[in-house]
């Protein structure tokens, strides 16, 4: 019995990550049509239906090219370090609050900020393991960038965890069925909101990728698979970002349409931002984290203890 148990755990986790990756290439795809008509153009419209084929033709083209080696690259770690990249933001969806068969433990949101913790020390290594001067600067700012927001995100996370008093990412769906968070913390979505743009190295914050002055960041001597690899995990991490928004603020993990409707909005957002945001000063997107959403989740953070050790 117990090894049935383990391989449908297996098969539940395999098809899951088949499931991301899809949603992952869609996603590009999707980016790309919305970034087109923002643009007043078509975006791709040739592969398939209306374009459908594209990211796999992205797919194949980019796996199949000649991978660089560079001389004086630290090589191991220049190489592992998108894999790495790509496996974290792919072990951060086993959190997903299923129902049945798959994973549901009760540190769901400690497992997630480890994951995402853990993510900037690959953009770090990716950025200093090239030994080029313009990624060793796309990492460092990334690192100076994800830490900063990680602070107020936590901040943000913990005023959520004071409402429901637990980690596991199950119990916010049964504590929003009357009223969903985002009427009761509105401010602090918003915050929740930006902080994922910043977490995620998104327009208006990509500093770690900045081409008008570091060629292209952290990212820059990495073709093919690497590059791929990096590209997948980043967008892998968008739509994570997406799922939490729903999970903490748009009535938790929910079987219905509303829930995926509610991801794919928020999905959506990412790339309306983009195509419509130019990019931050730097010293402006710290004085942001540091002078305004902390201060802001700190406040907010005493008031929902309070109002919790009121009504308690």
């Amino acid at each position: 019995m117990m090894m049935n148990d383990y391989l449908n755990l297996l098969i539940g986790v395999l098809i899951l990550i088949i499931g991301v990756l899809i949603g992952v290439a869609f996603l590009t795809l999707f980016e790309r049509k919305i970034l087109g008509y923002i643009q007043i153009r078509k975006g791709p419209n040739k592969m398939g239906f209306m374009g459908l084929l594209q990211p796999f033709c992205d797919a194949i083209k980019l796996f199949t090219k000649e991978q660089t080696y560079m001389y004086y690259s630290n090589y191991i770690v220049y190489y592992f370090s998108p894999i790495m990249s790509f496996i974290l933001s792919l072990m951060i969806w086993i959190l997903i609050p299923y129902y049945f068969n798959l994973i549901s433990f009760n540190l769901g949101v400690l497992f997630f900020l480890c994951c995402t913790s853990l993510g900037v020390y690959m953009i770090m290594i990716a950025g200093w393991s090239s030994n080029s001067k313009y990624s060793l600067l796309g990492g460092l700012r990334s690192v100076a960038q994800t830490i900063s927001y990680e602070v107020s995100l936590s901040l943000i996370l913990l005023s959520c965890i004071v409402m429901i008093m637990d980690f596991n990412l199950m119990k916010f769906s049964f504590y929003q069925s009357l009223v969903w968070f985002i009427f009761l913390m509105f401010p602090l979505s918003l915050c929740w909101a930006s902080s994922s743009l910043a977490e995620t190295n998104r327009t208006p914050f990509d500093f770690a990728e900045g081409e008008s002055e570091l060629v292209s960041g952290f990212n820059v001597e990495y073709s093919s698979g690497g590059f791929a690899l990096i590209f997948m995990s980043e967008y892998s991490s968008i739509l994570f970002m997406s799922l939490m928004f729903s999970l903490l603020y748009l009535g938790g993990y929910d079987l219905s349409l509303v829930f995926y409707l509610s991801l794919i909005f928020f999905s959506f957002l990412f790339i309306w931002v983009r195509g419509t945001l130019p990019r931050y000063r730097y010293d402006k997107l710290m004085y942001l984290s540091w002078k305004i959403y902390l201060p802001v989740s700190l406040n907010f953070l005493l008031l929902y203890i309070g109002l919790k050790i009121y009504f308690i």
